[in-house]
Formats: structure tokens, sequence, C-alpha cells
């Protein structure tokens, strides 16, 4: 299967539960094909900061015509394959750009760099290695419930995410991310860390193309 016969449908997508979503997307593309079967080349990215307002564009979610809302926190896919000298790809369920799209063209049509945005409104990214994010992450979905225990948004059919440590929820954990906790530079201890941390590496969005190019292919 190449990626220009992927039929987006055949891809578990509940709105609003985009961690869940990059859950079972990372585990799919390794069933059928697409990445390694243990997920080696993924890496779940979450997206947010200290004021949990980061704003997107082409997201589907949008009810403006460029696509644009403030999410409290997004998680995407990028693939960064082995072999050969592909371009690191951006799987995102929820945005209306190319699916699967390469990480330059997201990022320009995404978050629009040359848009100056407020400090408040500033995007960091914490990087995960899909094996660890697929044995570690939890959600039992409480954030997702009103003060009335009623649901805020359907949640996915799916029973909720246990992790093998049997925890039930620590998304939270994965979308705290301060200033300060970010990188100062991209090093190769960086990119180890990635592999051998629970909730992987914090860059900041000038530092997340640096990141993955720094990636052996």
């Amino acid at each position: 299967m190449t990626t220009s016969n992927l039929d987006i449908s055949q891809f578990d997508h509940t709105p609003f539960y985009c961690e869940e979503n990059v859950y079972m997307l990372c585990k799919k593309l390794g069933m059928i094909g697409m990445a390694d079967a243990e997920g080696s080349d993924l890496f779940a990215v979450f997206i947010s900061n200290e004021k949990k307002q980061v704003p997107l564009w082409h997201q589907k979610a949008s009810k403006r015509a460029d696509g644009i809302i403030l999410w409290d926190y997004h998680v995407i896919c990028i693939q960064k394959k082995k072999e050969g000298s592909s371009p690191p790809q951006v799987w995102d369920l929820d945005s209306s750009l190319p699916f699967p799209s390469h990480l330059d063209h997201y990022m320009s049509d995404s978050f629009r760099p040359s848009f100056q945005l407020f400090s408040d409104y500033q995007r960091f990214f914490r990087i995960v290695h899909a094996p660890l994010f697929l044995h570690s992450f939890a959600s039992d979905r409480r954030h997702m419930k009103n003060s009335d225990g009623n649901w805020i948004s359907p949640p996915p059919a799916q029973d909720p995410i246990v992790a093998d440590d049997g925890s039930l929820y620590n998304l939270d954990e994965y979308i705290r991310m301060n200033a300060a906790d970010a990188v100062t530079q991209v090093k190769d201890d960086t990119i180890s860390a990635v592999f051998t941390q629970k909730y992987g590496v914090l860059v900041r969005e000038s530092q997340l193309e640096e990141f993955f190019s720094l990636l052996s292919g």
C-alpha cells in the first residue's frame, strides 16, 4: 500500500480526542505496513503551551474558511522512515491538508510561521517516540467530562486506553508545557533522550524541523 491510495476513512477518528486518534493511528500504520511494525519510525507530537491556547490553520473542526482554530492542545503523528531519504511526513486526521503531508508543507500551512504570534500563543512541541507512547500512554477520558459528569463530546467507541503499567490517566503529563523545560539546542543527547524518556523531549517551533533532520535515516 502506498500513500497515493490511502483512504483516510479507514483510520479511527473521533472529534476532539486527538490523543486517542494518534494512538490508534500509530498502531494502524504498523499493521498495514505503512510504518515499522513496532512503530519505531513514528513519533507522537503534542502541541500546546503554558496557557493551553495554540492556533492551527486548516483544521476540520474550525468554523472559518481558513480553518483556523485555537486548541488547548493538539496531537499529530510524524513519521521519519529509517530507509532512503524521504522527508518526514505528518499524519493529522483533524487537518484538511493532504494525508499525509510533508513536514515542511504542513508547518507552513498549519502554523503560518510568518504570522507573528503574541507570546501567549507560542507553540511548543513534545516529541514522544511511538513505541514508548504506545506502552505508556493512558486516558480514562476524565478531561472530557463536565462538572456534572456528562460528556463534553461523545467518546471513541473503543475502550479507554490503559498503560502497560496499569496507569489509567496521564494525559496531563504529555500536555504540560513550560518554556523553561524546552531544550535550548537540539543536540545528540536530545535525539537520544526521545528514544528513552517516557514523556519525550520538549522543543520550540523553530527546532521541530531541525530535530527530524538530525534523526538518522
